[in-house]
């Protein structure tokens, strides 16, 4: 066979077997590009970390977001608890449900094939995550409007832009100087707006100013008294206020429950200290 024809039969073979990979590629169910995340697994000790700070108990529902091989899954099970994992990737499920057989806890975990965006997680208790930043920033107002209050959430590596943790912690992974980032924070309830009740015979409006679980209070009597707020936090759905005039000291503590907040009210004044009932309600 000539020179010219052995590079005409290599050219024509590269090319069908070029086309051939394109056609497969083109044809198969999971493409290349559609995984958002590559899969890089967590250490061990950054995900014990991750299950400590999230205090996962056994009452906890724990759903791991880009589940891999389901390792977070599975020691969160170890612990009592039960969940299951979302993962686009096929061989990733395959591994992570071999895994927790191994494991003897797949009674207690599955894992589900199937997109971030188009799974139901709002019955968790505990996230668990280990995306991209620019996956996290797209999840950020999924989270904060399809769980409840007080959902706990952590991520490696990885914050959410403008949404400041709870609670931040660098360790080290286990046999190596490479350092961890592991974020906490806990779903605020929704409290922006104009809240009233009643107290020791006057009316009172409380207006509260939101970003994330940032809040910032303002509390006026019915006299057009205005009180300084000194302290105004807010914890999933528990919420504390505290506001003076004068010698005139209210502490307001409660549960957030829809447009109502139900708790207690401490007052202190030169000459005594009490505790009543707190309820107050959104316009």
């Amino acid at each position: 066979m000539s020179t010219s024809s052995i590079n005409r039969f290599l050219k024509s073979t590269i090319t069908a077997f070029v086309v051939s990979l394109f056609l497969l590629l083109a044809s198969s169910p999971l493409q290349a590009q559609d995984l958002d995340v590559p899969y890089v697994p967590t250490p061990d000790n950054v995900v014990q970390k991750m299950l400590e700070v999230t205090d996962v108990k056994p009452s906890d529902y724990v759903i791991d977001l880009g589940s891999g091989d389901g390792r977070i899954v599975i020691a969160a099970a170890e612990r009592g608890a039960n969940g299951h994992g979302i993962d686009l990737d096929p061989e990733r499920i395959e591994e992570a449900r071999q895994n927790a057989q191994d494991a003897g806890v797949d009674d207690q975990i599955l894992f589900i094939e199937g997109n971030l965006f188009e799974t139901d997680f709002s019955e968790a208790s505990v996230i668990t995550m280990y995306l991209l930043p620019s996956v996290n920033k797209k999840l950020r107002p999924e989270l904060l409007d399809r769980l409840q209050p007080g959902t706990r959430i952590v991520s490696h590596s990885f914050d959410m832009g403008d949404w400041k943790a709870d609670k931040k912690l660098t360790i080290e992974s286990e046999g190596s100087s490479r350092s961890h980032d592991i974020y906490y924070w806990v779903i605020p309830a929704k409290v922006a707006g104009n809240w009233n009740f009643s107290a020791d015979g006057k009316d009172f409006e409380i207006n509260l100013t939101q970003r994330y679980q940032e809040i910032t209070a303002s509390l006026t009597d019915q006299n057009g008294t205005t009180y300084k707020t000194e302290q105004q936090l807010l914890r999933g759905d528990r919420i504390t206020i505290k506001a003076s005039n004068g010698n005139q000291f209210y502490i307001f503590s409660g549960r957030v429950e829809g447009d109502q907040i139900h708790g207690s009210m401490q007052h202190h004044n030169a000459n005594e200290k009490t505790f009543s009932p707190w309820t107050a309600t959104r316009e």
